[in-house]
């Protein structure tokens, strides 16, 4: 079936949502979900979004934190545009319905996360990105314009290569035309056609064992891109949030926002001993990376799997009462945060490349736009500062809205792209083959591409998924497409760029450590 829309979003988060509302009142907008609205890393992000508001905060300083915390490798427009647009796309998500906490006197109630150095992180109690969510869903289901497609899978984009045209990286202006979409309900794949697409689809922390991300973050955005010949970049820098509650049971991780140590939390070894001093002169509240390098290390050194989080010292009401479901969550597992520390690890949390994206969020591939996680903007470089990623994604829907809005009369809806073609295939009755590949490939990412690399480790992993993907694309040719195989498609091609783009990466910089490259290299300025 072939359905026409002026705008096909593929993605539910701020970003997505975002963008849709940005455009809906000068077109129609198709919005697909993997699942539901509900569903998408926004609305497990507990800790804020940062933005300059105290008088004596100031732009220059968060654009310092940003490129300190970026390692070097940040691109400064980026940066200086996200925290600039910053207090306007505050505003907008206010307008929106979003409720920041406040104090006594009606000011924001800011937290302070590390690497920042002054308290910029705007929140709502201890799930920002769930209110932030639930406000946005209420916006868009509001809207005449905009239609939303819950359990529709985005299998691949279409550009000329579905029209018979061998398309290669260097073949000049690829075009986007929409998307080929699985209905899970109907097992119908629908040709969407749009004047523009928006890729908003996450991340891709189920490429390993252990993350915080929700199960539809199997970079799936970044995978249809790199098969349609865009430019994928920086995946190397993968950042391990330092504190998921230990629960090997759980998937995903519960996080343990790193407001929690902004908030006078210290980490302790198993032993009950504060470590992070002898790592990094700012303790606890350093930057991500070094925070989790610094656990990873106790672990190992300890053979313990968790280290501890401590805000016993803290006065226990106040802490039930900014961290209500840290605190639930907690006790539902026999913990009692006011009382006990806390058992943490790191887990797989966010991706600081990803799909190329110019200023206007553009990716290499014409009238294809990508905001949020699955793009790569510059902001972060190698390691992310706290609660800038819930700015960014708002802040380049609202670069990829207006730049496509200004552009939309130019681009008309390809006609000549023909219906999915499934001659020949057949379902697949071996489920186990897809369950146990998937379990594999997160084996291979967790014990060779984790928080410490190698060049041995990253050679094995590199061979051992050419394997896995050789008899990936032997099942997919020969199967009807279902969402689970395709995602198994999607998490060995990020598996692959992630490892690629590490080994030809030969210096340990950010989130990316490679003991066989301990120094950085030195970067022209």
């Amino acid at each position: 079936m072939v359905k026409r829309f002026d705008f096909l979003v593929i993605g539910s988060g701020i970003a997505g949502m975002s963008y849709a509302l940005k455009v809906a009142d000068k077109g129609r907008v198709a919005l697909l979900c993997k699942t539901t609205l509900e569903e998408a890393n926004t609305f497990y992000a507990q800790g804020g979004i940062a933005s300059v508001t105290l008088p004596w905060d100031d732009m220059a300083k968060h654009v310092e934190d940003t490129l300190v915390a970026g390692d070097g490798i940040c691109d400064r427009q980026a940066v200086e545009k996200v925290v600039g647009e910053a207090p306007r796309q505050i505003k907008e998500l206010i307008r929106w319905g979003v409720n920041f906490d406040r104090d006594k006197q009606g000011e924001f109630d800011l937290h302070r996360e590390g690497g920042h150095s002054e308290f910029r992180i705007l929140h709502h109690k201890d799930n920002t990105g769930q209110e932030i969510q639930e406000s946005l869903i209420a916006a868009v289901k509001q809207h005449p314009n905009i239609t939303v497609f819950h359990h529709h899978f985005a299998i691949e984009i279409l550009t000329q290569h579905h029209l018979g045209m061998k398309v290669t990286k260097d073949t000049p202006d690829i075009e986007c035309y929409g998307a080929y979409a699985l209905d899970e309900k109907t097992n119908e794949i629908h040709t969407l056609l749009s004047r523009v697409t928006m890729l908003c689809t996450g991340g891709i922390g189920n490429i390993y064992q252990t993350t915080t991300n929700p199960v539809v973050a199997t970079g799936d955005g970044i995978a249809m891109v790199y098969r349609a010949k865009g430019r994928v970049q920086d995946m190397e820098f993968v950042q391990f949030h330092p504190t998921a509650l230990y629960n090997p049971m759980e998937r995903p991780s519960f996080l343990i926002t790193e407001a929690l140590r902004g908030y006078g939390g210290e980490l302790k070894t198993s032993t009950g001993e504060e470590f992070m001093h002898r790592y990094d002169p700012r303790g606890s509240l350093a930057p991500r990376d070094i925070v989790a390098r610094a656990i990873d290390n106790e672990m190992k050194s300890s053979g313990s799997n968790f280290v501890y989080l401590d805000v016993t010292h803290k006065d226990a009401e106040e802490t039930r009462q900014e961290y209500p479901h840290i605190y639930e969550k907690c006790l539902s597992k026999g913990i009692d945060i006011t009382k006990d520390y806390i058992p943490v690890a790191p887990a797989a949390h966010y991706l600081c490349g990803g799909i190329k994206v110019d200023l206007d969020s553009r990716t290499t591939i014409n009238r294809l736009y990508a905001s949020g996680e699955c793009s790569r903007t510059g902001l972060h470089g190698a390691n992310r500062l706290a609660s800038n990623s819930l700015i960014e994604a708002i802040v380049y829907a609202d670069a990829a809205a207006c730049h496509s809005l200004s552009h939309l009369k130019e681009y008309d809806f390809q006609n000549n792209i023909p219906e999915w073609n499934d001659r020949g295939t057949s379902l697949t009755e071996e489920m186990i083959l897809i369950t146990q590949t998937a379990r594999e490939v997160n084996a291979i990412m967790s014990n060779y591409v984790g928080i410490v690399r190698s060049n041995l480790l990253l050679e094995r992993a590199f061979e051992r998924l050419e394997l896995v993907y050789r008899e990936t694309e032997s099942l997919f040719v020969r199967s009807v497409v279902s969402k689970s195989l395709c995602e198994l498609r999607n998490i060995i091609c990020v598996g692959y760029l992630v490892i690629k783009q590490a080994m030809e990466r030969k210096e340990s910089r950010g989130l990316h450590y490679n003991i066989d490259y301990p120094e950085k290299k030195c970067l022209k300025t």
